[in-house]
């Protein structure tokens, strides 16, 4: 008996190469396409500048005015005689910020009396160290006139 179907192993090699490098330039080919046309991205004549990300307007930080509140409450309440230079704490429920009054300096020049003070704050921003300025009107309230982060 003689065999007519032989398998030749260099023959099944070859045509899978073939067929692999078929594949490839069809997909080469295909993605040249997409890569022809290109994404300029320097060229900002089509660029649509009527829209705008990042627009929604700051919100006023509530937490941050409630701590100042409470800040400026504990400094016009204090008495700056018998504190001594000792500090002050202080702790906002609302806001759940604490911190402590180190200094508070009594001014009371110019006929106005005002309060000079240094504090921290322990926010879920972090730690940070304030200056501020409290002063009495003329009706009996406490005014803050400044309250900025130390730099």
């Amino acid at each position: 008996m003689q065999d007519i179907a032989k398998c030749s192993d260099h023959t099944k090699g070859l045509s899978r190469r073939r067929a692999s490098l078929a594949t490839l330039c069809l997909i080469t080919l295909c993605l040249s396409g997409c890569m022809s046309a290109g994404l300029d991205l320097a060229d900002t004549a089509s660029v649509d500048t009527s829209l705008s990300t990042g627009s929604v307007p700051q919100s006023v930080n509530r937490d941050s005015l409630s701590d100042e509140v409470t800040v400026r409450n504990a400094v016009s309440s204090a008495d700056v005689e018998t504190t001594g230079g000792n500090p002050i704490p202080w702790a906002n429920s609302n806001s759940g910020s604490a911190g402590v009054i180190s200094s508070i300096e009594e001014d009371r020049s110019n006929g106005q009396v005002c309060r000079r003070f240094t504090t921290t704050r322990h926010s879920y921003q972090g730690i940070a160290k304030f200056d501020g300025n409290t002063c009495l009107l003329g009706n009996g309230e406490w005014y803050l006139t400044r309250f900025g982060k130390r730099s």
